[in-house]
C-alpha cells in the first residue's frame, strides 16, 4: 500500500505497511480500485457529454458516494467496499455500453477495465494506486485534484441527501477526475486545482442553502455540555438528515440524544435545537472516540466520517452503528433510505434502551451558532468594533483537530492572541480552544464558531461581506489572518477553495501536505504566500502586524 492523503502519514511521506488511521493493505489497495473507477467512470462521463450522451448528474451521483467511502476514516469495511467496487464497475459498464461506437480513442485503462473475478481485485489494486504515477510533481497535481475531489464529494453527497443537487457540481467534479487520466501540461493541471477549488465554493454553497433551508439558519446557542439521567444516543459525523430522522423517532422514546464532535453545530439549527431530548453535545473532536464512546455507555452512531479503530480495552463495539458511507467491521449497518423514506433507526433505539445513562465527564455549556446569515446581523456592530481599534485582527483558526501533540500550537495561539484578537472558526480544530474561557469585546465573543468544516463557506463569506462593509478591493485587505489546521480531504478541499478565491499568506499545520512536492509547494508559496505554522510568539506577532 501507499497512502498519503491525510496529515498523520508516516513519517510525513507515506503509509506503507499499515495505515496510521488504522487501514489495512487490503482496505487501502480496495479504496485505490475505487478511485480508480471513479477516475474512468469520470472520463467516460465526460466522453460521454461529448458525443450526446450525458450521464453527467448520475456518473456525479456515483462518483461523490464512492469517493467518500475512501475518505480517512470512513470505512474499514471491506465487504462494503468491495460492493463499492461492483457497483461502480456495473455503473461502468453501462455507461460505456451506451457508448457503443461512440468511444473516443486514447481512453485511460481506468475508463476500460472491469473485473467480475473478485479474487482478482487485490491483484489489479495494487497496480493503480498513487505510486502509478511516476513522475512526483504530476503525482503531486493529481493527487491534489483527487484529494480535492473527495471533499468536495462529501459534501455533495450530503447536500444530496437533502434534495439539493447542481449539474454543475457534478459536471466540473467529473471534469476534475477526468483530468488525471490524461497527459496536461503542468499549467493545465496548477489550473485544474484551482479549478477543483472553485468547484468546491460551489459545493460548499450548496450544501449551505441545503442546511439552513431545510434546518433554519444557525442561532446564537449555549450548548449543554453535561449529562442527563436517561439513556443516550450520541451521534457522531456531519450528517444533519440522519440525526432528524433519529430525533423524530426517538421523541418519547424515554432516550436523550446527543451530538459528538461535528455533529456539534447541529445544536444551533432552530428545527432541531426545537427537540427537547437533543440534549446537548458530549465529549471532543474525532481521535478522543474510544474515550469518549466508552464512557458514554449507550447506543452509538457513525453517520459519516470519522471513526477510528476500536481498542482492545474498549467495549462499545455491540453499541456501534454505522450508516451511509461510514462502515466498520462488527458494526450493525443502518440501510441507506429506499423511496425517499426514512432511514429505519429502531436497531440503534433499542439498543440504547438497553443501556445505562452516560457518565458525565464535563459540565457547563459551550456557545456557537455564528453562521454568515447570525454574524451579518451583528455586522454593524463588528463593523464599529473594528473601527473604533476595539477589535484589531481578526484569525480564522478553522479545519481539523488531530493526535499530534504539536496541535497544542493552536491551543496555545488561542491562548496568547492579544485581548483585541477574534477567532473565526468552523471544524473540529475548535475543539482545541472552544471551552476555554477567552471573553468577549463589547459583546462580541472571541472565538466565532460557524459550525461543521463545510461552514467555512460562511467564513468565507463573513469575509467577502466585511470586504465590502470596508469598501476593500479583496479579503486580502482585511485585518484577516488565516491559521488553519488540517487533517483529511474536506480540509484539503476548502484550502483550494481559499487558494480559488486568492486568499493568501495562509498558514497550515500542524505540518504542511505529504502529497505537495517540493516543486509544486513552490508555486504555491510563489502564488500564495502558503507557510508552515511555526512558533506561535513569532506566528502571532507576525499575524497581528498583517504578515
Amino acid at each position: 500500500m501507499f497512502c498519503f492523503q491525510c496529515q498523520e502519514t508516516a513519517k510525513g511521506t507515506g503509509c506503507t505497511i499499515r495505515g496510521v488511521c488504522g487501514k489495512e493493505e487490503a482496505t487501502a489497495n480496495l479504496q485505490d480500485l475505487i478511485i480508480f473507477h471513479c477516475k474512468g467512470i469520470a472520463a467516460l462521463a465526460k466522453a460521454g457529454k461529448k458525443s450526446g450522451v450525458d450521464r453527467i448528474e448520475d456518473a456525479g451521483r456515483i462518483i461523490s458516494h464512492a469517493l467518500f467511502t475512501t475518505i480517512t476514516n470512513a470505512n474499514f469495511d471491506d465487504a462494503a467496499l468491495i460492493d463499492c467496487v461492483k457497483h461502480a464497475q456495473s455503473f461502468k459498464a453501462a455507461l460505456k455500453s451506451s457508448l457503443a461506437g461512440k468511444l473516443p480513442k486514447g481512453l485511460h485503462d481506468a475508463a476500460l477495465y472491469t473485473e467480475d473475478d473478485e479474487s482478482k481485485f487485490q491483484e489489479k489494486a495494487r497496480t493503480v494506486g498513487i505510486l502509478a504515477t511516476e513522475n512526483e510533481d504530476v503525482r503531486s497535481l493529481r493527487e491534489t485534484v483527487v484529494f480535492g475531489c473527495k471533499g468536495i464529494s462529501a459534501y455533495a453527497h450530503h447536500a444530496a441527501m437533502l434534495g439539493f443537487e447542481k449539474k454543475e457540481v457534478y459536471d466540473q467534479l467529473i471534469e476534475s477526475m477526468a483530468s488525471v487520466t490524461e497527459n496536461l501540461s503542468v499549467d493545465e493541471m496548477v489550473a485544474m486545482v484551482l479549478k477543483t477549488g472553485e468547484n468546491a465554493v460551489a459545493t460548499m454553497a450548496v450544501l449551505d442553502e441545503a442546511n439552513t433551508t431545510t434546518y433554519g439558519h444557525p442561532e446564537i446557542s449555549q450548548v449543554n455540555i453535561g449529562v442527563g439521567t436517561l439513556p443516550g444516543i450520541l451521534v457522531s459525523g456531519h450528517d444533519l438528515r440522519d440525526l432528524h430522522e433519529l430525533l423524530i423517532q426517538t421523541e418519547g422514546q424515554g432516550i436523550d440524544v446527543y451530538t459528538h464532535s461535528e455533529m456539534l453545530p447541529a445544536n444551533y439549527y432552530p428545527k432541531l435545537k426545537k427537540f427537547s431530548h437533543l440534549k446537548g453535545n458530549y465529549g471532543s473532536s474525532w481521535w478522543h472516540q474510544n474515550q469518549d464512546f466508552e464512557t458514554f455507555n449507550g447506543a452509538i452512531l457513525m453517520t459519516t466520517n470519522c471513526v477510528i479503530p476500536i481498542k482492545k480495552n474498549c467495549t462499545y463495539s455491540d453499541r456501534l452503528f454505522t450508516t451511509g458511507a461510514t462502515g466498520y467491521p462488527g458494526a450493525i449497518h443502518i440501510a441507506d433510505r429506499e423511496n425517499s423514506k426514512p432511514k429505519d433507526f429502531s436497531k440503534v433505539i433499542a439498543k440504547a434502551k438497553q443501556c445505562k445513562p452516560p457518565e458525565e465527564i464535563e459540565t457547563g455549556t459551550i456557545v456557537g451558532g455564528f453562521g454568515h446569515n447570525q454574524v451579518l446581523a451583528l455586522a454593524d456592530k463588528v463593523v464599529d468594533a473594528v473601527k473604533s481599534g476595539a477589535i484589531k485582527r481578526f484569525v480564522v483558526m478553522a479545519g481539523c483537530d488531530g493526535r499530534m501533540k504539536s496541535r497544542s500550537y493552536f491551543t496555545e495561539v488561542a491562548q496568547k492572541l492579544p485581548k483585541d484578537a477574534v477567532i473565526l472558526t468552523a471544524g473540529c480544530a475548535k475543539y482545541r480552544y472552544n471551552k476555554l474561557d477567552l471573553g468577549d469585546i463589547g459583546g462580541i465573543p472571541r472565538v466565532l464558531d460557524a459550525g461543521q468544516c463545510n461552514d467555512c463557506y460562511s467564513l468565507a463569506v463573513i469575509a467577502m461581506k466585511l470586504r465590502d462593509a470596508f469598501g476593500l478591493a479583496h479579503i486580502n485587505d482585511l485585518p484577516l489572518s488565516f491559521d488553519i489546521g488540517w487533517y483529511e480531504q474536506k480540509a484539503a478541499a476548502v484550502l483550494l477553495a481559499l487558494l480559488s478565491l486568492g486568499v493568501k499568506g495562509i498558514r497550515l499545520g500542524p505540518t504542511l501536505p505529504a502529497f505537495i512536492s517540493p516543486a509544486v509547494l513552490n508555486v504555491l508559496v510563489e502564488k500564495f504566500n502558503i507557510k508552515a505554522i511555526g512558533d506561535p510568539d513569532e506566528d502571532i506577532a507576525a499575524m497581528m502586524a498583517g504578515n
